[in-house]
């Protein structure tokens, strides 16, 4: 999957160039959503490495929470979807640069990011969690990040937590690059998702142990900002209205988290 989304990164950064140069041929007298209808394709990214929300089963099966609520808005769009995996760093350009619609990847809702983007209504709910080896005994609260390392994606609402506590922060790619870090204590430190942590511990284990917890955060479907993704982001809506309503959401959480997280 790694090597896939670095092509993919690759392939949006020369859309990105191209776009900035070229004229665009997008017809502008229709909204997002008219020409999304019109292609009848919706265009998904994600990360695709970030078990529960996006990963591959054994088989190479793309799967998790976020795919199946993208699939979910995709039917009720009544349209095909077309997911296209890439890294962290490469998701909001690729938006931007209109070779995605839209990212469904555990996007946290924050201030700084509505400055930029419409988000959706949420979908899902989580907490922030700090993760060291269950032999740390510095690192007890997010006050003793100051001085220290930590591993988290680059771009990440965690990478910039941990800055803001003083941390020498390192950008990886994955949880699982980060954790291999903390065991081998090249880093003291990860934050990330509880839910993703929670199901790494089901599924793989380790010596770790989460020590705090900040507060919780809402996950939305960003969107580039502006009139043209105002019936987009409706419809958005209508979709996870619909899919909450008739327990499908909930249905997900359970199946991916283990539990109903699609309420605060």
């Amino acid at each position: 999957m790694k090597k896939v989304s670095k092509v993919l990164l690759t392939a949006v950064l020369a859309a990105a160039v191209a776009g900035c140069s070229g004229s665009g041929s997008a017809d502008t007298s229709k909204d997002h959503l008219a020409r999304i209808k019109e292609a009848g394709v919706l265009k998904v990214g994600l990360e695709g490495d970030w078990q529960p929300f996006s990963y591959e089963t054994a088989d190479g099966e793309l799967v998790g929470y976020d795919v199946e609520v993208a699939q979910g808005i995709a039917e009720y769009l009544g349209v095909k979807i077309e997911i296209t995996p890439t890294p962290w760093d490469g998701l909001f350009l690729a938006m931007e640069s209109d070779v995605i619609d839209m990212v469904v990847n555990g996007v946290d809702i924050t201030e700084e990011r509505s400055k930029t983007y419409d988000f959706s209504d949420p979908y899902a709910y989580d907490h922030t969690v700090l993760i060291v080896r269950d032999d740390n005994t510095e690192i007890k609260s997010f006050e003793d990040l100051k001085g220290k390392k930590t591993a988290n994606s680059i771009g990440s609402t965690y990478m910039e937590l941990g800055e803001q506590y003083g941390a020498e922060v390192n950008g990886v790619d994955t949880l699982g690059e980060t954790l291999d870090l903390v065991k081998n204590g090249k880093v003291d430190a990860t934050i990330n998702a509880q839910s993703s942590f929670e199901d790494y511990m089901k599924n793989e284990g380790g010596p770790f142990i989460v020590v705090d917890e900040a507060a919780g955060t809402a996950y939305g479907i960003p969107l580039v900002k502006g009139d043209d993704n105002a019936s987009l982001r409706a419809e958005i809506n209508k979709a996870l209205a619909d899919m909450r309503d008739s327990g499908k959401l909930a249905e997900l959480s359970v199946k991916y988290f283990g539990d109903d997280r699609t309420n605060p």
